[in-house]
Formats: C-alpha cells, sequence, structure tokens
C-alpha cells in the first residue's frame, strides 16, 4: 500500500478511535467476553454499537483499515471479527523515522 493510502487510512476520526479501542479489547469491548472471547478480536457489530454508527459505515471503515493493514478479519459463521495489526504500527513508525 502506498504511503499517501496509509495516511488516508488514519486521517478520519472515528477510524482512529476504532484502532484506539481495539488496543485495548478488554476494557473496550466488555460484552465480548461472555460471547466469544478475545481470542479472534472484536465482532462487528460490538465495534458498530460502540461507534453509533450505520452497519455499513463502520463496515467501510473497517475495510479502508484492513486494506492498510492496521486490522485483521476472522470469519466465523456468520460474524466477523476484527483486530488490529500492531506490526503494522511498527512498520508505520519505521517509514516515518526513515521517510519523512
Amino acid at each position: 500500500m502506498e504511503q499517501v493510502d496509509i495516511f488516508k487510512a488514519l486521517s478520519n476520526k472515528t477510524r482512529l478511535q476504532i484502532l484506539e479501542w481495539l488496543k485495548d479489547p478488554k476494557t473496550n469491548f466488555p460484552g465480548q467476553e461472555e460471547h466469544a472471547g478475545y481470542d479472534h478480536g472484536v465482532c462487528v457489530g460490538q465495534i458498530q454499537a460502540k461507534a453509533k454508527l450505520t452497519q455499513s459505515t463502520v463496515s467501510e471503515y473497517l475495510s479502508i483499515l484492513q486494506r492498510a493493514g492496521f486490522v485483521e478479519s476472522t470469519r466465523l459463521g456468520q460474524w466477523t471479527y476484527y483486530k488490529r495489526n500492531d506490526e503494522a504500527f511498527e512498520n508505520l513508525s519505521k517509514l516515518i523515522k526513515s521517510t519523512i
């Protein structure tokens, strides 16, 4: 992915909030633990409820973050779970230090 696309993915307040929430899913999505745990990430429905946006908007935001490499998804049955890809943030840090 191009640098511009990476920074575009981070240029939205709600997308940044989602990444922040996913950094500590146990604190930010406590209802997830009783249903499925956190091994596969957080269910998109939990993210949607916290963001208070439509399912289609949240799905688009997550898709943008996934294309930029910041989140990974796992599909289990009818549910999709998302978690942060911490390696992508390490790579972003290296990119900023070496390029900008």
